[in-house]
Parts: C-alpha cells; structure tokens; sequence
C-alpha cells in the first residue's frame, strides 16, 4: 500500500512540475487562503463566530497584504487569531516560496532545481544566480527590520496599554507594517497616535524598507556607492523620493484647511507630520493617522493614483510598481522628442521592457475599470468611494473610505478577486510576458493612423 501511496505521490509531482511555475504559485497563495479561512472559523480564533463570507475576506486580505477589513480585528479576533493574522501576513509579504526556502533551511532539508526555479518567478528574477544569498539577505532584513521595529514601537504602545499587551500591540504592528498591510489592532488604528514622534518614524521607515524591493536592498548592501548601484536599484531610490515629496506636498496643499482632517489639527507642526504620513502610506502601507472618508474628492483622486503605483518589484507592495510608472514616463519622453531608444542614468531601457510595461499598465486599468463597473452595477453609493475601493484592493493597499462594510456577498468576491490579482497577477502576466515566441512568417509592415 504504502509503494502504491508513493507512486502516486511521485507521478503527482511529476505533473506539478509540468505546469507553469506561476500557476503553481497562484495555487499556493489560493491555499493559503483557504486555510486562513477554516481557520478563523474555529472558536479559538474569535470572541464571536466568524461566519465563512468574513473569514475568507480576511483570510485573501491578510496573504495578498492589502488590509481591508470587515470587521474591527482587535475586538473581534482572540490573541490566537491575531497571531494568526499575523503568520498570513508574513507569508503573504514574504512571498510564498522564501518562506517555503526559509521553512526547508530550517529543517535542513534539501531545495531543488524546481523549487528554485519557482523562487525565481516570485522574485521577479530572470535568473538562478544568487538566489540563495538573496533568500538570506530577505530574512536578515525582515528579522532585523520587525525586530526592530517591535522594540521602537514598545516605547509607545506599552505605557498606552501594559507590558504584554504593548509588547503585543507593537510586534503585531511592525509585523503589520513591513509587509506593507495595514491591519491594526486598535479600534481607532493609528488616528489617536497622529502626532506622536516614534509612530510617525518607525511605522513609515519600515513599510517604505519593505516597499521598496528586496533586490534593492540587497544592491545597497552590496554595492559601495551611489554609482555603483544597477539601474534598478537608481529609478527606484529616485522614484521613490520623487513621489513622496510630491505626495506630501500636494496633500498638505489639497488638505490644510479641511476641518475633517489636517484643519482640526492645532499646530503646523502636527499638520506637517500628518501629511507626511500620509504622504507615504497610500502607495500601499494601508495605515491611516487621520480620516480618510473626510479627504476631499481631489485628494482621494491623488490617493487612487499613487495605490496603482504602488512599491517596488520583488517587495511587499502592490500596484504596477515604481519602475513600470518611471519607464512609462521616459517612454513618452521619449516619444515627443522624436527619440528611437530608451536611457536613464547612462544605461538603454529595450524594447521587450516597454511592451512589458505597456501591457501590465494596460491590464492593470482593465482589470480596475472591470472591477469599478461590477461595484458601480451591483451597490449603491458614491462613485468615488467604490473606485477608491478597487484601486486599494488591487493596489493592495488597505485604505478605504469606510465602504469596506457596505460591501455586498458579490462586491466582498469581486474584492477578494482583485485583491488576488493585485498580488499575483504582475507574477502570472510577467512569466507569459518572458516567454517569447518565434513568428514563422515576417509579414511586410503596415501603417496605422494613430491619435
């Protein structure tokens, strides 16, 4: 029996391995999200039944790292469902296959040639060469970085609420905020800490190290200067500054006066410090210091925008990535000045990569508008508080205009589904977009009327 159990075993993971490495993945995220769902649903995990519909959209919010919530986590779930929580947004902000290597390393087991080969598509990397010490370098940095983060975040959260509990609180959120999620253990979330020093500091430093991509911090790491850095590692960093200077400047203009939010602060000082947070977050941290129902329509329309933008390749975040918005820009650039290639910092962008982004940007919006026509034909209510919505699902995000209770048993599948895709979706379209295709015929070339 137990040779029979073995064969088929065997000729099981024969057949795995034939399917595309992304599927795979994908596979594994889906099964990750129904475990967290069965497991809510035990009675230790809650004070109260989580019914199936709640529990599945916590589950799918907690492994793609968005934050959407249903219900006020800290009332609702025990310490046992918190810790829960916490283990999906690890994996979810890990990336299944690190944590699976990192898993394998701890039992000393052996990782193979399949196994790295899936490493590689959810890393985003175009080659076997250096996984390993990337892997390490990953969980160096996450160790590092949620410890200590927790630590930074004990001096607030332990005189506000006890040693255990604070101690608690501030794990949970660093644990939260590296992955770049947004759950919060506390009612209010971070508004009642708006002004305070470490959780303006602490909470930003380790959702923008998380965001900004492994492969990044692995080339600061290694790399000894400025001008040594790939030119990755160079559109992200400048990128990055760009659009949380741009960020904080616009909100504190769109904002300054509104008494919902930065108005009813007393100080510049604090209305500085709020617009800085805020500055940062949207772009996929999902933690809020102040009320984003209350945000003028123009500045939850600059929100929406920088949620589909997102963080960088390879990290915690969501959205079509920094990179693919800065070589859109130079691609059109490019275009009005009548130019045949693509450069930045000394280096050529080819052609294969503005396709990619061309066809990630296109499918991104597709899926958005898609998504927003569901929402719009199915509920009811403000336009933009059901697009703000989608693009923080997608974006996985987390912010919301206080629609996420509103939601329908449709709109709560229609949610899951994009956050689903927001978070594997660039990985399964990346992998079809890197295999090529060698045309038979060269056809002669036609003209189109563009414009």
């Amino acid at each position: 029996m137990s040779r029979r159990v073995r064969r088929h075993a065997k000729s099981l993971a024969r057949r795995l391995a034939d399917l595309p490495a992304p599927l795979i993945l994908a596979g594994g995220y889906a099964a990750f999200i129904v475990l967290g769902a069965v497991l809510f649903r035990l009675p230790f995990t809650s004070h109260v039944p989580v019914g199936w519909s709640d529990a599945l959209f916590t589950a799918t919010s907690a492994v793609t790292v968005t934050g959407l919530a249903v219900f006020d986590v800290g009332a609702v779930l025990t310490f046992w469902g918190e810790l829960l929580l916490a283990v999906l947004i690890q994996v979810g902000g890990l990336g299944l296959m690190v944590f699976a290597v990192l898993l394998f390393s701890a039992l000393g087991l052996p990782v193979g040639l399949t196994q790295t080969t899936y490493l590689r598509e959810d890393l985003g990397q175009s080659s076997l060469a250096r996984l390993g010490l990337l892997v390490a370098t990953i969980f160096k940095v996450v160790l590092a970085c949620e410890v200590a983060g927790a630590l930074f975040l004990c001096l607030t959260f332990v005189p506000e609420q006890g040693f255990w509990p604070g101690l608690w609180t501030a794990i949970f959120h660093s644990v939260s905020a590296f992955n770049n999620a947004g759950f919060s253990t506390i009612g209010a979330g971070l508004v009642p800490f708006a002004t305070d020093p470490v959780i303006n500091i602490v909470i930003p430093a380790l959702f923008i190290t998380g965001g900004i991509g492994y492969v990044v911090l692995d080339d600061i790491g290694r790399r000894p200067g400025w001008r040594y850095y790939t030119l990755h590692t160079k559109i992200m960093l400048i990128g990055t500054a760009v659009l949380i200077v741009w960020s904080m400047a616009s909100f504190a203009v769109l904002e300054w006066t509104n008494p919902r939010t930065l108005g009813a602060l007393g100080s510049d000082t604090a209305r500085l410090a709020v617009s800085w947070f805020q500055a940062v977050t949207p772009r996929t941290a999902g933690f809020n210091t102040t009320d984003i129902g209350g945000l003028h329509d123009s500045t939850a329309l600059m929100f929406i925008s920088l949620m589909l933008i997102g963080g960088g390749p390879a990290s915690t975040a969501g959205g079509i990535k920094v990179t693919t918005f800065v070589v859109m820009l130079l691609a059109t650039v490019a275009f009005f000045r009548r130019q045949t290639q693509l450069h930045a910092f000394g280096r050529s962008i080819g052609l294969e990569q503005v396709l990619k982004v061309m066809a990630l940007t296109a499918i991104s919006i597709l899926t958005i508008f898609v998504a927003t026509f569901l929402m719009v034909a199915s509920h009811d209510g403000h336009f933009l508080d059901i697009a703000f919505e989608v693009a923080s699902a997608f974006g996985t995000v987390g912010l919301s205009r206080g629609y996420t209770g509103e939601l329908t048993e449709f709109g709560r599948v229609v949610c899951e589904v994009v956050m689903f895709l927001g978070r594997v979706g660039p990985l399964t379209l990346g992998y079809f977009l890197a295999t090529r295709s060698v045309p038979r015929v060269r056809y002669p070339e036609g003209q189109i009327h563009l414009g």
